[in-house]
């Protein structure tokens, strides 16, 4: 297979091989950590835990992301890299012990989640320091092959720690404490790699016309209001992130009510509900994936907006279709369909916004969809917090999920009519 060649051509090199070990250590780390707020949020005994507490964890989960994102770049200049990953890496560690000291103690809600909040907005130096120091460690002819794997082998190592933390979870009942102290030895692992990496490797060279560092924000927050109007401009652009974003609010508001069933309709214990937690998850990622093989071919045939409207139809339809049993085998069959639809429809939206805005802007207006597509899911679990009972079966968020996969899909097929084709 040509991608087991690539990665056999990059692991040759020293340096590509530390780095991605830092990468891999970091982000199963996180996958660990995200897995251990999720359980403690939603599973532990002693909680009675609400879709408030949830949509609470999404919004420390995603938004530091979102709004931290575009100026990390800023200060990811004027820091030596392999400094933010050793540091960086350290401080979550500590504040992962932190976090779990707080989970037996049983510490208020609010300090809990400042903790969980920090180790989260850490993380985003982290992932933007990882692609940012790629070409120092790749020659130019390499770079491309190596932006599509190392990220690729990250999300997998992510996967993979969610998965130990869910093994930990269910052999040791009631340890919350023990899974984020797992992720605080995989943060430290990750900064201990860091440290076969030469201090100066990784960059940021050092010039003598570097702004001050107020100014570099001040210019950084004025280039995403360029990137705005931009977009602004671009109506197949904006179209297609208008549809994304409520795409991906709909899978948020249902990935809520799969989580009150797991915890309270289906199952008779903690432990119980959270493997069905983990099988839904693993589900609905088959479904990821599968839309990776399909929707190549799909939009080849259809064309991105068409393909994107043949999405929400079939998610308006099958969605309440499956979904209004509240039952587990049709909703996991649901929750594989839901992951097919709303991955395709992203593939599709890359794609236009790639192809319809200019070069100079990319970096912004993905910057910008980095914060629709984050701030609508933690908006999502907001607005499910107000209409889902506690044990989440609710007929309202299913209908009102499908009424809006239909107004989208009517929206979409008209759009499609002016879609170029690629």
């Amino acid at each position: 297979m040509p991608v087991v060649g690539d990665l056999r051509v990059l692991l040759r090199l020293r340096n590509f091989r530390r780095l991605l070990a830092v990468r891999l250590l970091s982000q199963s780390a996180d996958g660990v950590y995200q897995v251990a707020l999720a359980a403690h949020v939603v599973f532990s005994p002693e909680k009675q835990a609400s879709a408030a507490a949830i949509a609470s964890a999404m919004a420390v989960l995603l938004l530091p992301y979102s709004l931290i994102g575009p100026f990390a770049g800023v200060l990811l200049d004027r820091w030596p890299r392999r400094q933010v990953f050793l540091y960086g890496n350290l401080l979550r560690a500590a504040l992962a012990c932190c976090t779990a000291l707080l989970i037996l103690g049983s510490a208020p809600d609010w300090l809990f989640y400042a903790s969980a909040l920090c180790v989260t907005a850490v993380n985003r130096f982290v992932l933007a320091g990882l692609s940012a120091a790629l070409p120092r460690v790749v020659d130019r002819e390499r770079l491309v092959v190596a932006n599509s794997l190392s990220p690729t082998a990250g999300t997998l190592a992510a996967t993979a720690g969610g998965g130990l933390a869910f093994v930990v979870r269910l052999l040791l009942a009631d340890s919350d404490a023990a899974v984020v102290l797992l992720g605080a030895a995989l943060y430290l692992a990750s900064a201990l790699a860091s440290l076969s990496l030469a201090t100066g490797l990784l960059g940021p060279d050092q010039d003598g016309a570097r702004i001050r560092l107020r100014e570099a924000l001040v210019i950084t927050a004025r280039g995403l209001a360029d990137g705005l109007r931009h977009l602004a401009g671009r109506k197949q652009a904006t179209r297609a992130l208008a549809a994304m974003t409520v795409i991906r609010f709909c899978y948020g508001a249902l990935t809520v009510m799969v989580l009150m069933l797991c915890r309270y309709a289906w199952s008779d214990s903690e432990s119980e509900g959270l493997a069905l937690l983990g099988l839904a998850v693993a589900i609905s990622g088959a479904g990821f994936f599968a839309a990776a093989v399909v929707t190549p071919w799909a939009v080849g045939r259809l064309g991105r907006f068409r393909w994107m409207a043949v999405c929400a139809a079939a998610a308006a339809v099958l969605e309440p279709a499956l979904g209004l049993w509240f039952i587990p085998v049709p909703i996991l069959v649901a929750a594989f369909i839901l992951g097919l639809v709303t991955q395709g429809s992203k593939i599709a939206t890359d794609t236009v916004v790639q192809t319809s805005v200019d070069d100079a802007f990319r970096g912004r207006i993905f910057s910008l969809y980095d914060v629709l597509f984050n701030v609508a899911f933690v908006g999502a679990a907001a607005a499910s917090a107000l209409m889902l009972p506690p044990n989440g079966q609710s007929f309202v968020v299913v209908i009102g999920v499908a009424t809006l996969y239909v107004v989208i899909a009517v929206l979409l097929f008209r759009w499609s009519r002016a879609d170029r084709p690629l």
